[in-house]
């Protein structure tokens, strides 16, 4: 008699434990689901929201000398006395590893002129 007992609540804990399983599964979908869809808005709300940032007052550049570029920096300030690259961020995101190549080739000054002419 003891043994079909035990038996029995080894099934019902075999039984448990898939049922937490399958569940504890299906929430790893749904918060997996959840982070893209997440991760996703925030690219979309960075894109548009670089796109407005030029006229904001608070620039330190004039929106008139901004020209947008997109990609892989968001754009180039042509002031008087200087040459502004400029990259827009939004919360807490980062530089993309080619942005951070740029502004290390910024700082070293390995920014070049060049006057191609077609012939």
């Amino acid at each position: 008699m003891l043994v079909y007992v035990l038996s029995f609540i080894i099934l019902v804990l075999a039984v448990l434990v898939f049922i937490l399983f399958k569940k504890a599964s299906s929430l790893e979908a749904k918060l997996e689901e959840t982070l893209f869809t997440k991760r996703s808005q925030s690219v979309k709300y960075g894109k548009i929201t670089e796109q407005f940032v030029p006229f904001l007052d608070d620039l330190p550049f004039s929106a008139e000398n901004f020209r947008f570029l997109g990609s892989p920096i968001d754009g180039v300030a042509f002031e008087q006395d200087e040459i502004i690259l400029c990259e827009f961020k939004a919360s807490d995101s980062g530089l993309s590893d080619i942005q951070k190549r740029i502004k290390k080739l910024v700082e070293e000054k390995k920014v070049k002129w060049l006057e191609f002419r077609l012939r």
